[in-house]
């Protein structure tokens, strides 16, 4: 954990300027932090991942009951071996659940469609929105924090991701049973979201690739949840803040004997918001490289090139 930077958000209240200034330089050096005294307690964390181990104990033909086909794994259930990575060669060793936003009437964007709950665990409903609302909330002080960084209002994110389609995605990388596979747990990827603030797991495997070209190991620490820049932001910034590169490689034995869990949230703007470089990215040295594009454009062609919709 020593190259990736350790943020305390405790400071949003009591020492904001310092958190803006430690918080944009450690995404603008790296694109992956780790953020401590966030305020999400521990009993939040581990009920996801305790009631996630019961959900995906279940039978395969139960869980397979909470696959929409054709939604692309918006919602419910994606079985293993169903997304790969861009330009990867195999699918990932994983199974998912996705946990959109929970609204109450009208949806406010067809992309807001309702969530799927697996009736056999009646409580993993409620520990994942727990879990989403903490996630939400906390992603939202880390963009206050950029956006003054970024020579924006503090505000400015406010109405951007306040109806995005962010996603909770409690994830299980089952045991490897063939040391031999040509596929990983997840392959080396880049985010397509706007932030990523993961919980778990207890097992070793992820990884980040290093400016200088070297993967480095990523420990989750007790009580830190890791936060990297997605591609979205990546954009909105014109590469100022780096979306990195990253992977859950498979691990030795004993460790590649055991299921993996973790729990990412893919914090999203809003459908309609249009992502372009802002101004205060863009110099003569730093020339504007991508045009304008909807959110929810961009989102359907990176779900398109990793196998999630056809």
């Amino acid at each position: 954990m020593a190259s990736i930077p350790h943020i305390d958000m405790s400071r949003y209240d009591n020492d904001f300027d310092a958190l803006v200034q430690d918080i944009g330089k450690g995404y603008e050096s790296f694109g992956f932090v780790a953020l401590t005294q966030h305020g999400i307690s521990d009993d939040i964390i581990h009920g996801a991942l305790d009631i996630s181990r019961e959900l995906f104990a279940l039978p395969e033909e139960t869980k397979k009951k909470y696959h929409l086909k054709g939604k692309g794994g918006a919602r419910g259930y994606t079985p293993f071996g169903t997304e790969i990575a861009k330009d990867a060669k195999h699918v990932d060793l994983k199974e998912f659940w996705h946990v959109g936003r929970e609204l109450e009437g009208q949806a406010p964007y067809p992309q807001l469609t309702p969530n799927v709950w697996p009736e056999e665990v009646p409580a993993f409903k409620t520990r994942m929105l727990d879990l989403y609302q903490a996630l939400d909330a906390l992603g939202n002080k880390v963009l206050d924090a950029l956006a003054v960084y970024l020579k924006q209002p503090r505000d400015f994110f406010r109405d951007k991701v306040n109806l995005g389609n962010s996603i909770l995605r409690p994830l299980h990388y089952p045991p490897i049973i063939d040391e031999g596979t040509p596929s990983v747990r997840a392959a080396a990827h880049e985010d397509i979201n706007v932030l990523t603030l993961l919980v778990g797991s207890r097992e070793p495997g992820l990884e980040v690739l290093a400016k200088d070209g070297s993967w480095i190991e990523v420990s989750i620490i007790e009580g830190a949840i890791i936060c990297n820049i997605g591609d979205m932001l990546q954009r909105m910034t014109n590469y100022l803040l780096p979306s990195t590169t990253h992977r859950v490689v498979n691990p030795p034995m004993p460790f590649s004997a055991n299921s993996r869990y973790s729990i990412p949230f893919f914090l999203h703007f809003n459908p309609d918001v249009i992502i372009d470089a802002l101004d205060s990215c863009v110099s003569e040295d730093r020339p504007k490289k991508d045009p304008a594009i909807s959110s929810d454009d961009y989102l359907m062609e990176r779900l398109r090139e990793i196998g999630l919709i056809k």
